[in-house]
This record gives structure tokens, C-alpha cells and sequence, in this order.
């Protein structure tokens, strides 16, 4: 009796959020964003005053012995692969779930801090227009893309390998979703008087380069193919880096792939992701792919027919739909209804972009009040790498 008073609850609320959901979005909601900038303003100084007090760490300050590529070739390990136990000098096994703190992630972490880095500078310029976070950023930005001695190669060869197995995969192209707020970054910072046109050509160069990588070599196709977060996130960082380039043809095909591809095959009926509720982390990677979806919609939308947040598909999926099914979870994780996650349980949910971005779309304070109150600072690793919009001011 208990159980069906709870059903009957949940699907109550499930109906409220769905008819304060009811109109179509037309235009963001400007209030919104201004409370957003409220909230956040402090943490962005905050933020962009330790940027200003730090300097480039690029791919070339740390080298792992077991990658293939050159200094100047981003290396990462699968954080899911161990050493065998009945063989230790062999081939990784792999542990779904359960990341091993002994794999190579410098780089990844140097990316992160990149990242950080740029979007605090970003989002202090935006909300100041004081160019010295402008001049600062350019420092970091050269000496990741255009500096000879210490750029990374625009490509992904060496990423997420296994140790015997593998010296590289199509799946660690997700590494580079941390580059995405630094793209955008540069859009917000380009008109800045500071930002030299040379600086910007070879930054803009450098991204033009990795997505001909990522678009035409094996790996990156076979990421693009993937049927689960990762070929989401594929078509994300694609969509990014091909507004920065100006490429219309990629935005375009993003478009479609968003429309023909990622919801009718990854969203279930009710707004779920069903590849992603099989893992052993579910809720996590429920939150991220979630995540990635909204950005699709955030970075590839116009005022014309090609505004993703309205677009449904014949049988009715939507982004729409899977924000109204995984909010009541986000904010009551006690309804979560399947196993917690095996690891990082506790450290989720965050300030997730899905909350601010679809709150300010669909002028929805109750996804607004959620983002509000959740953590817009997170420290813990695992949560800051599955977590690469964290600076929603610059997206606006």
C-alpha cells in the first residue's frame, strides 16, 4: 500500500513539472540569467583570482614512460582497467566502475586545470570586462595551442590506453570534453582589444585541425558511432569546437545527429537513458549524459527551425522529457529508484548544468531553486572530470 501511495506521489509531481513545463520555449529567460550571475558572481572573482596567480601546465611538463606518442601527444590510461592479479606484467583486466588510482592522468589533469583556468578568466571578463583577465588567459592559450615548444598535437592517439592492450582508443576522445569551456572562453574574449588576431588565427587553426581529426580519423568516427555517452559527448565537443571555427557544415550535421541519431536511439520512452541506468554507476552517468544533451541543445539552437530545445520526435522524446524524468531524482536523490552508484555515490548530485541551462530555457524556478542549492564548487576529481561545464555565465 506504502510503495503505491509513493508511485502515486512521484507521478503526481512528475505532472506538475510537466504542465509548468507547458509552453514552448521561445527565448532564454533574462531574469534567470541575471540570477545566475548574482549566484555566482563571487565564486567567479574568487576563481578568477587564483587564475590570474597561475602558469601554463601544458601535455610537455609530464611524460608517462608507457605512452607511444611524443612529449607533445595528450596520454591518458582507461580509469576502469587494473593489473591482473594471476598476472600481474600482463594485459589490464577491466572493472567496470572502480577507477584505478595507479593509471596516468596527468594530462587529463593538467586539462582540467586548463579548463578552470580559462573559464574562471572568461567569466570574470564577461562580468567585469577587465581585459587583464583577457591578457592572462592568452597566456595559457598560447602555450597549449601555438606554442612549439609546449602545445599539444591537435589529435588523440594516444588516449584511454590499456596497459598490453591497447596504446590508444576512440573512446578517450571524451577526455577532451574539458576543452570545450575553453573554446567558448575564446568567444567570449575574441573582441577584446588584448586579443591579438594572430593569437586568435592559430588558436582558431589548432581547433580547426583537431576536428578534421576527429572527424576523419578511425577513432573519432568510431567515438561519433558510439551508442552511448560517448557518442554524445562526440557530437558536443564537435558542436563547440565547429562554433568557435565557424564551420556551418558540422553545426549542421550536429544538428541532424542530435535530431536522427542520440534521442531515438539513447531515450527511452519516459525520458531515461537505458544504456546508461545499465551501469554500475547509473545515477552518475544518468546526470552526465543528461549533461552533455543539454549543452547539444544550448550550443546548437537558433530562433529558427532548428531550436532544439522544442524539438520532439515523432514517438514524442525530447530534452524536455529527460529533464522532467531525472529531475525529481536531482532533487530528492532519495527517489532514486535503482542501486546506488558503486563508486562516487555520495559526492552527486552538483550544480548540473542540465538544472541552470533548462531552468533559464523553460523559465522553470523549480529547476532553478535545485541548481541553486546544490554545490556550484565541487573538489572531488571524479566529480570535477565528469563535470566540464562548470562556468554557465560564458554559454549565455
Amino acid at each position: 500500500m506504502l510503495k503505491n501511495l509513493k508511485k502515486t506521489l512521484l507521478l503526481l509531481f512528475l505532472l506538475v513539472i510537466s504542465a509548468s513545463w507547458s509552453r514552448a520555449p521561445v527565448k532564454p529567460d533574462r531574469k534567470l540569467q541575471q540570477e545566475v550571475v548574482q549566484v555566482l558572481r563571487q565564486q567567479v572573482l574568487k576563481e578568477a583570482a587564483w587564475a590570474l596567480q597561475q602558469q601554463p601546465v601544458t601535455v610537455t611538463a609530464k611524460v608517462s614512460p608507457r605512452s607511444a606518442g611524443t612529449p607533445h601527444d595528450f596520454f591518458s590510461e582507461g580509469d576502469y582497467w587494473w593489473a591482473d592479479p594471476q598476472n600481474p606484467a600482463g594485459p589490464y583486466i577491466q572493472k567496470d566502475g572502480l577507477t584505478n588510482p595507479d593509471n596516468f592522468v596527468a594530462h587529463r589533469l593538467a586539462m582540467i586545470r586548463f579548463s578552470r583556468i580559462v573559464g574562471a578568466l572568461a567569466s570574470a571578463y564577461k562580468i567585469t570586462n577587465d581585459e587583464k583577465y583577457v591578457r592572462h588567459a592568452l597566456v595559457h592559450l598560447k602555450a597549449w595551442f601555438t606554442d612549439p615548444a609546449t602545445h599539444m598535437n591537435p589529435s588523440l592517439l594516444y588516449a584511454q590506453a590499456i596497459q598490453g592492450r591497447h596504446t590508444g582508443r576512440g573512446i578517450g576522445i571524451i577526455d577532451t570534453i574539458h576543452l570545450m569551456e575553453v573554446a567558448q572562453g575564446v568567444l567570449v574574449m575574441q573582441k577584446s582589444k588584448v586579443f591579438r588576431q594572430s593569437d586568435l588565427a592559430g588558436i582558431k587553426n589548432w581547433f580547426h585541425q583537431y576536428l578534421t581529426w576527429l572527424t576523419t580519423h578511425k577513432y573519432g568516427q568510431d567515438e561519433m558511432n558510439a551508442a552511448n555517452n560517448h557518442g554524445t559527448c562526440w557530437v558536443m565537443q564537435v558542436a563547440a569546437f565547429a562554433r568557435l571555427t565557424g564551420n556551418q557544415e558540422l553545426l549542421k550535421f550536429c544538428r541532424e545527429r542530435y535530431k536522427t541519431v542520440l534521442l531515438p536511439n539513447q531515450m527511452a520512452a519516459d525520458g531515461s537513458f537505458p544504456l546508461e541506468l545499465k551501469r554500475t554507476k547509473p545515477y552518475g552517468y544518468a546526470l552526465f549524459n543528461l549533461d552533455a544533451m543539454t549543452m547539444i541543445c544550448q550550443i546548437l539552437s537558433n530562433t529558427g527551425p532548428d531550436n532544439l530545445w522544442t524539438y520532439e520526435t515523432p514517438d514524442g522524446r525530447s530534452i524536455k522529457k529527460g529533464l522532467t524524468y531525472l529531475h525529481p531524482y536531482v532533487a530528492d536523490k532519495s527517489k532514486w529508484p535503482l542501486k546506488p552508484d558503486v563508486m562516487y555515490w555520495e559526492n552527486w548530485p552538483v550544480a548540473q548544468p542540465f538544472l541552470v541551462f533548462g531552468a533559464i530555457q523553460f523559465s522553470n524556478k523549480q529547476l532553478f531553486n535545485t541548481w541553486q542549492k546544490l554545490e556550484h564548487n565541487p573538489q572531488v576529481e571524479e566529480v570535477i572530470r565528469n563535470l566540464p561545464i562548470r562556468n554557465p555565465i560564458i554559454w549565455f
